[in-house]
């Protein structure tokens, strides 16, 4: 009877951990606004080399793995930020398709499509995609991101 009874003991125990760990989908769209609306800022930022806008969304100790799988942090991504700058010779625009938000109370997720398209002065314009999830942590009252994922997608084959 007891070894019956353990199995449904962890069960009850576990079950209001369960709860706490899902997404928070009651009608409350503020924070995926909110979240959007900082990440979209955020690519326009990326797109001007705003170093302002980069301080500001990545927190001091985010773990940031770049899509080539190098894992880098906040000293180096704003050692990188005047290099993202409009030129001469190119200009990048980003946009941010797909955009899923879970919220978890301070937590969120969030994933989405990147896209990044650049204008080289001879016409030529390149097109990439990469899948991207970041992490954002609220402390006292501020979302910033802890963590962030990119991931380039495959190029679509020519068609035939």
């Amino acid at each position: 009877m007891l070894k019956k009874l353990v199995p449904l003991a962890l069960v009850a125990l576990l079950l209001p951990l369960a709860s706490t760990a899902a997404p928070q989908n009651a009608g409350d769209t503020a924070t995926k606004e909110r979240l959007t609306a900082m990440l979209r800022q955020f690519l326009v930022d990326a797109a001007r080399g705003n170093s302002a806008g980069f301080e500001s969304f990545f927190a001091d100790d985010v773990i940031y793995t770049r899509s080539a799988g190098v894992v880098t942090n906040k000293a180096e991504i704003m050692k990188n930020v005047a290099s993202l700058r409009p030129t001469a010779e190119s200009k990048t625009t980003y946009s941010a398709e797909d955009v899923t938000v879970h919220d978890y109370g301070d937590t969120a997720v969030v994933a989405f499509q990147l896209v990044a398209r650049t204008e080289h002065a001879d016409g030529k314009v390149e097109t990439g995609n990469y899948r991207n999830t970041g992490t954002f942590l609220r402390r006292n009252g501020r979302w910033q991101v802890v963590a962030w994922q990119s991931t380039k997608m495959p190029e679509a084959p020519a068609a035939k």
